[in-house]
């Protein structure tokens, strides 16, 4: 099933690139030089092309943790291809894949534990969100381990025992390693041509998506900026209007819309409170809203939703929306235009709701729930 899909998928793409005008050659490619890119074909034989300009788009690839038994385990590339439904899991991480397949699997019926190094999960999103994420999770079933690790993972009869750093053991069907992705950078002769890369193995690249080799240019995870596809979607695109369309254009990072979809999903569009803290000289606004969505209420499941307005207090500048609940990444992605346009907290207070919905949350928050003043801004780190 998964394979057709992807196949499906690829098929599409291939009818794209070709309708587009664009020669696809199949095999293992690398820089030689330059302006010099050496093609490894299906069946071995080698092909060179010479180019203007060279980009490279070979994106990232899923880690391992170096700890014993680690083969046992598996990543994403294996989770959706798997012959039988894990009863019990372990998934160690606390980024997106790790919530969203605790979330699948739970979902399905299966005993989950996930385990993160932080007191919670989603590290670099609002706190306060990452709390209502955690607070979901449990709710919903999966086991949570925080500040914990895994050291070893021993094969048995029984299943995969999985050693925690507490001494702890579980056993598990399916150990799920989301312990972040790598940049496929590695075999494709950088260091050779001279390229430059950084420490985790991710080419370094100026603001144009350029290298330090003026011919050779990259785009999306092997540049290790902002992991996303839409993301990596806007970089080509500048890239292209720069070289081929006479329009020198730079990827813009601010108020990026991103979710994660766990159950219920999570979606944020420019500043978390800590960094609208941590950047805005006066006090900031924060605006919260709780409540039951009406289908909750009418099933039963005790599971709020909550959405939050960050405000520059001097400009009225809303600086951030995040929202936990069900269509969060719907609604974020028109909040996403507002704030791109520099929307204002008036300007929301004037728009007009949909009702009933949960979107109109966002233009009725009236109250401000907590201002944090210049001198009093807390540093956290959970």
């Amino acid at each position: 099933m998964q394979t057709d899909e992807i196949n499906r998928l690829n098929g599409i793409y291939k009818r794209l690139l070709s309708n587009a005008g664009v020669k696809l050659f199949e095999g293992e490619g690398k820089i030689v030089g330059p302006n010099e890119v050496e093609v490894t074909q299906l069946d071995g034989t080698k092909l060179s092309y010479s180019a203007k300009h060279i980009l490279i788009a070979t994106g990232s690839r899923a880690q391992r943790p170096n700890i014993p038994g680690q083969e046992l385990g598996i990543t994403s590339d294996e989770a959706l291809s798997l012959e039988e439904f894990p009863k019990r899991a372990v998934i160690l991480g606390g980024g997106y894949i790790a919530v969203e397949f605790a979330s699948i699997w739970r979902g399905m019926g299966s005993n989950v534990h996930l385990v993160f190094r932080k007191e919670l999960p989603l590290r670099g999103f609002d706190d306060e969100m990452r709390a209502v994420v955690a607070r979901n999770l449990e709710g919903r079933g999966i086991n949570l381990h925080p500040r914990t690790n895994l050291t070893q993972l021993i094969k048995t009869d029984d299943g995969i025992k999985v050693i925690t750093g507490h001494g702890e053991e579980l056993i598990a069907d399916v150990v799920l390693f989301a312990t972040g992705r790598a940049p496929n950078s590695k075999r494709l002769n950088l260091e050779d041509v001279g390229v430059e890369l950084d420490k985790t193995g991710a080419i370094v690249v100026n603001e144009d998506s350029r290298t330090n080799i003026p011919s050779i240019w990259a785009v999306g995870d092997v540049t290790n900026r902002m992991n996303l596809t839409p993301v990596a979607l806007m970089e080509a695109s500048c890239f292209a209007q720069t070289v081929f369309g006479g329009q020198p254009s730079k990827p813009d990072y601010n108020d990026i819309p991103y979710a994660v979809f766990s159950i219920p999903p999570l979606s944020v569009v420019g500043l978390s409170e800590e960094q609208a803290i941590e950047q805005i000289n006066g006090d900031v606004l924060v605006f919260t809203s709780t409540f039951n969505p009406m289908k909750n209420t009418i099933s039963g499941r005790q599971e709020k939703t909550v959405m939050k307005l960050v405000v520059d207090a001097e400009t009225d500048k809303v600086l951030g929306a995040s929202m936990c609940g069900p269509d969060a990444p719907e609604i974020i992605q028109g909040i996403a235009i507002a704030l791109k346009c520099g929307a204002t907290k008036a300007q929301f207070d004037s728009t007009v709701g949909v009702h009933p919905s949960a979107a109109e949350e966002f233009v009725t928050m009236r109250s401000v729930t907590r201002r944090v003043t210049a001198a009093a801004k807390p540093k956290t780190n959970l």
